[in-house]
């Protein structure tokens, strides 16, 4: 499923994120960078060890804070880049737990930008072992992303990608993505 928003194609994807050829490659991290389950093993998996090395200067500052991102090169990935954005715990985020999924996604658009990128793939950051309930995020990853390039229509980004594993997971999205398009038309 694909839809036009502003000068870019936001494109939904059932999928592996890491066989995804994108500009960027978002990586759902934890604060740690330190690798995990889920998304963040498979891309250091598929990326190779040397990825883990390069988030050492990161580490060594502290990690990185939720709701920001961190640039690294993808290695052995189809990008050039990965973004490693570390999303909200549900439940243990207090009240801006919306606002720091909102802030993940952001951030990694701007790095984009700042970079002058063509592409970029998300995966549903924070569903899978962080708990945030899959509607709800779809909702905020759509938003963010499609009121971003309305707003940069003028930026380098063309393609959006959200490469997302099951059935269920597409479904939310293409839910949120048809619910967002409904809404600018009215």
């Amino acid at each position: 499923m694909q839809v036009e928003i502003g000068n870019a194609i936001v494109e939904l994807i059932e999928g592996d994120i890491t066989r995804q050829a994108a500009d960027a490659i978002v990586n759902a991290a934890n604060s740690a960078l330190i690798g995990g389950g889920g998304v963040d093993g498979a891309i250091h998996r598929a990326a190779g060890p040397e990825l883990i090395q390069e988030l050492e200067p990161f580490r060594a500052q502290g990690g990185c804070p939720t709701g920001s991102a961190v640039p690294t090169s993808a290695r052995r990935l189809p990008a050039k880049f990965v973004f490693h954005a570390v999303g909200p715990i549900y439940g243990h985020g207090g009240p801006d737990v919306a606002a720091d999924l909102a802030s993940c996604y952001r951030t990694c658009l701007h790095l984009a930008a700042e970079r002058y990128l063509i592409s970029i793939s998300f995966p549903s950051i924070s569903t899978g072992a962080y708990g945030y309930p899959l509607r709800e995020a779809a909702d905020i990853a759509i938003d963010t992303v499609c009121t971003f390039l309305v707003e940069h229509a003028g930026a380098s980004l063309r393609q959006v990608f959200f490469v997302l594993w099951g059935d269920r997971a597409f479904a939310a999205y293409a839910e949120a993505l048809v619910g967002w398009k409904a809404e600018q038309v009215e």
